[in-house]
């Protein structure tokens, strides 16, 4: 052997190694044996180098199925999830694969099948791998070639059960390797191939023992829930009992019928008798009583189809109309003794199965499968079997209800026989116990009255409790001075006598003397007693046939009286009862007295706190008064100074602006000459050449009309001033008229100019204008323009206490959605106004828009100073605050800004302001006041 033969074989033994080693190690790794058998496939498919591995396994009727595979480069269609008949594999080659676990080699082009069995069939010895050969069934060659295989190489799998050692194994399924090309099968192949199929039935093996001790586990843990719900005394759980056996079971519905009681218990589906039956319920139908009473005891009986059962073929019917097809029955009994039955349903369903083609039932030994294409079977009305587990646990859970029935009856036996004996008792303790309630009916109204001074609430309470404790139809208290009826309880659909007003001829005059002694009227049936016509009357009117009368007595006076009336019968009053409404009577009076006194404090304290309102209320009218003339003399005393000084600048302002225009005609006149003086003696005297060097002619002909130029500029700023200042003062204009608010806004902010400009201490306030299209208002023109002078005044004074702060951008403030969007109409807001600025510098920020419905204005003035707390936001518009220091603000800026707009103007002023963002005004006003306007802060 040479060296390459060698190493050759060595590495061949090094990949047997491997697989095995990583199939142990799958097998120790997971209980999973879908996940087992995935693996192994694929591992034998690189060992082989095969084009299809899969895993074939034989069900319980005798088809199989491939449910593990893997496949090279698609070289073999796939046939995983595929069935194959039971005829496909003879019945004489499965004998071989179980007896000797023979493994088969088929060669497809030399139509040769090699047989090497693992055990003789004889003496049952382990034989070495060797393979015979001998020509194959060309039934199976038609076989392989129609599935595109030419080699072959089948490896039984057994399944062995390790709890039972002398049990025989199992063919489980098999382990299959096809190429599609053909390929001779090695020995050590052969045994590698065998190996790896030893570790699948222990995986197997694994499986089923792990199965086994899941299912075991669910069924003793279902137990143990049915067991504690069955024995919980004294209330036991049959219900929830059911519904854990029937989910157990994985049922859809279920039922529990107990024999002596006739009680029944369900849960889900369930089956309903036709009327022909003559029975609603199925246990108490006579088919059904005669198949209970064959029964033995802990006899149980299932099947997976009830309709193919010939002594249920009448009570069929009753399943009809349902899904129910699976049925268990499990009769209970109890010392041979026949108490109930527990029955559990299971729903038919539908199955699929893909099968590896068609072919004829009638053929299938004559001819090969020659198509696998997938073919559907589908089955209708199938039921799942009941298992040898599901038995296991029926009969577990019949010991279990069985005693838990016989319990429950012992106990409600035992239960009837405590009860006569407890009705006795409470006979004897029942005088006792009413007496007790007496007192503590009196003791709670005792406290109600204490614990509250509402004469209302006392008086209801005490017609609630006696009601109650007598068991009357209706109780009133009858208040003499009103001669009504002024609380009442009624217990039934009695008439109302509440609010009732009553004379006295019909109701107290004949009984008034014995009400004023305190004595107590019973009237144990009006039809008998001796009453005066008018009386009877009365009573029969509120259909009252009994009543019981108690005085309310206030000292010596008689307040009204405490009845309660019996209307469904004529009634005996007791003496106890008679005793309970008197001391009852003595209570209400009790709490009418101390009900007057605190009405009569109440009144007293009502009074001189509505003093003290009205005061306060004048104090406040004085102070706007006061705040209103205040502001109105001193916008009085500015206009007027605005005005005269406006006058004054304009006379000699307009005399500078009327010659300004001919003082620069005569220069250009006078520089005209010059020029022709230049042009005609070119060569003037020295002294003249000295005199124009040292003015420098030429730069001052440039500039001196440039000066007259400027000075025209200056003139008309200060005309344009003078203007301003007029247009603020308005005192010659109407005083409500229609004005454009934006020349307001801008003359008010030219007179702040000089405030605005920056200096070596603050950088200036920039101010940003969005106005938008707005219309001319009907307003007060000159008091919207000192609104706008407050609130810029005001904001100026803001930035400049923020001097310091402007080396960073400071986030303008935007009012929320909630605050943009309000109930008078949406605002056409610009994009400007939907996102956060930033500004580098203080910053005025003025935005104007009209209302979706043209009929309101808003103008937002804001800034990006330091901000207003909640508290000083609270009162920003309260006359005389101010949070300037002494001297600096009298407090009446806002405080008049909002009488005008909102009184005024009928609008709305509100300030939006937080520290550390800004501060922001919104103003609304119609664009057409209306006729009056009444508005309260």
């Amino acid at each position: 052997m040479t060296s390459t033969d060698k190493q050759k074989r060595f590495e061949q033994s090094i990949d047997q190694e491997s697989l095995l080693h990583r199939m142990i190690k799958q097998i120790r790794r997971s209980l999973d044996l879908q996940e087992i058998l995935t693996t192994t496939v694929t591992e034998v498919r690189l060992f082989l180098r095969a084009d299809r591995v899969k895993v074939y396994r034989f069900d319980p009727d005798g088809n199989g199925e491939v449910i593990a595979e893997s496949i090279y480069n698609e070289r073999l269609p796939s046939l995983l999830g595929l069935r194959f008949p039971v005829h496909d594999i003879p019945e004489a080659a499965r004998e071989m694969f179980l007896l000797a676990g023979q493994r088969c080699i088929v060669d497809v082009a030399n139509e040769k099948i090699g047989l090497s069995p693992l055990q003789s069939t004889e003496t049952g010895k382990r034989l070495q791998t060797n393979i015979y050969y001998r020509q194959v069934d060309p039934c199976h060659i038609q076989y392989l070639k129609a599935m595109g295989v030419q080699s072959s190489f089948v490896v039984p799998i057994l399944d062995c059960d390790p709890q039972e050692q002398s049990a025989n194994p199992k063919l489980w399924g098999l382990l299959v390797s096809h190429h599609s090309e053909p390929r001779k099968i090695l020995k050590r192949e052969i045994k590698v191939l065998q190996q790896v199929a030893d570790q699948v039935a222990i995986a197997i093996a694994q499986s089923n023992l792990l199965t086994a001790a899941l299912t075991q586990q669910k069924q003793e843990a279902t137990i143990n829930r049915v067991t504690r719900l069955l024995h919980k005394l004294p209330t036991i759980q049959l219900q929830g009992a059911i519904e854990e056996v029937i989910t157990a079971f994985s049922g859809v519905g279920g039922r529990l019928y107990i024999e002596k009681s006739r009680e029944l218990y369900t849960w889900g589906n369930q089956p309903t008798l036709p009327y022909e039956l003559d029975s609603s319920i199925i246990e108490q139908h006579p088919t059904w009583q005669n198949w209970m009473a064959e029964c033995k005891p802990g006899n149980i009986w299932a099947t997976a189809d009830l309709y193919k059962e010939p002594h249920l073929r009448v009570l069929a019917l009753a399943f009809r109309s349902t899904q129910i097809r699976g049925l268990m029955v499990i009769p209970l009994h109890y010392r041979e003794q026949f108490i109930g039955v527990l029955s559990i349903f299971r729903a038919e369903f539908e199955t699929e199965i893909l099968w590896a083609g068609q072919c004829e039932q009638n053929r299938r030994q004559l001819l090969p499968q020659l198509s696998f294409e997938v073919w559907r079977e589908q089955k209708k009305g199938q039921a799942p079997e009941w298992k040898p587990e599901d038995m296991t646990l029926a009969q577990a859970l019949y010991d279990h209800f069985s005693m838990a029935i016989q319990q429950q009856q012992g106990y409600k036996e035992v239960q009837a026989l405590n009860a006569n004996l407890e009705l006795r008792v409470q006979e004897q303790t029942a005088e006792l116990e009413k007496s007790l309630l007496l007192t503590k009916v009196i003791k709670q109204i005792t406290e109600q009255i204490r614990r509250t001074l509402d004469l209302q609430t006392t008086l209801q309470t005490i017609v609630s409790e006696v009601r109650s404790l007598l068991n009357s139809d209706r109780v009133v208290i009858f208040q003499l001075n009103s001669k009504s009826v002024i609380v009442e309880e009624i217990n039934g659909n009695w008439r109302s006598a509440l609010g009732m007003k009553v004379q006295p001829e019909s109701f107290y005059d004949d009984y008034d003397p014995i009400y004023h002694h305190g004595r107590v009227t019973a009237i144990n049936n009006v039809a008998t007693t001796s009453l005066s016509d008018s009386y009877r009357e009365f009573l029969e009117s509120l259909q009252v046939q009994a009543n019981l009368i108690v005085p309310i007595n206030m000292g010596m006076e008689l307040w009204g009286l405490l009845i309660a009336d019996e209307c469904s019968a004529p009634r005996n009053w007791q003496d106890t009862e008679i005793d309970l409404l008197q001391q009852l009577g003595d209570q209400a009076a009790i709490a009418i007295q101390q009900a007057q006194l605190y009405e009569q404090t109440c009144k007293a304290e009502t009074e001189a706190r509505n003093k003290a309102t009205q005061l306060g209320h004048t104090l406040h009218e004085l102070q706007e008064t006061q705040t209103r003339l205040i502001q109105t003399e001193k916008m009085s005393g500015l206009g007027q100074l605005v005005a005269g000084i406006a006058h004054e600048i304009n006379n000699p302002v307009n005399f500078i602006y009327g010659n300004l225009c001919h003082a620069s005609d005569y220069i250009e006149q006078l520089l005209e000459i010059l020029r022709l003086y230049q042009l005609h003696y070119p060569d003037p005297h020295g002294e003249i050449r000295a005199a124009i060097k040292a003015a420098d002619f030429e730069f001052l002909v440039e500039d001196l009309p440039r000066i007259i130029t400027s000075m025209q500029v200056g003139s008309d700023r200060i005309r344009s001033i003078v203007l301003s200042l007029r247009n603020f003062s308005r005192l010659d204009e109407a005083e409500n008229k229609r004005v454009d608010l934006h020349e307001g806004i801008d003359n008010t902010l030219l007179i702040l100019q000089h405030q605005l400009k920056a200096n070596d201490e603050f950088p200036g306030i920039q101010v940003i204008k969005d106005y938008g299209n707005i219309p001319t208002v009907e307003c007060y023109a000159g008091q919207m323009n000192q609104v706008f002078m407050n609130i810029f005044s005001n904001a100026i004074d803001a930035l400049e206490m923020g001097n310091g702060q402007w080396g960073t951008c400071t986030e303008r403030l935007v009012p929320s959605e909630a605050e943009v969007s309000r109930s008078m109409g949406n605002w056409e807001m610009g994009t400007e106004d939907k996102e956060d600025k930033l500004y580098p510098m203080p910053t005025i920020h003025i935005s104007t828009r009209i209302s979706a419905d043209n009929s309101r204005l808003l103008i937002r003035i804001s800034d990006n100073g330091p901000g207003m707390t909640l508290e000083v936001k609270k009162r920003v518009f309260d006359p005389f605050y101010t949070t300037k220091p002494v001297g600096s603000g009298t407090g009446l800026g806002l405080a008049i800004s909002y009488q005008i707009i909102v009184e005024k103007h009928g609008g709305i002023m509100e300030c939006i302001s937080e520290p550390g963002i800004g501060t922001e005004f919104w103003i609304e006003i119609p664009v057409k006041p209306p006729a009056k306007i009444v508005h309260s802060r």
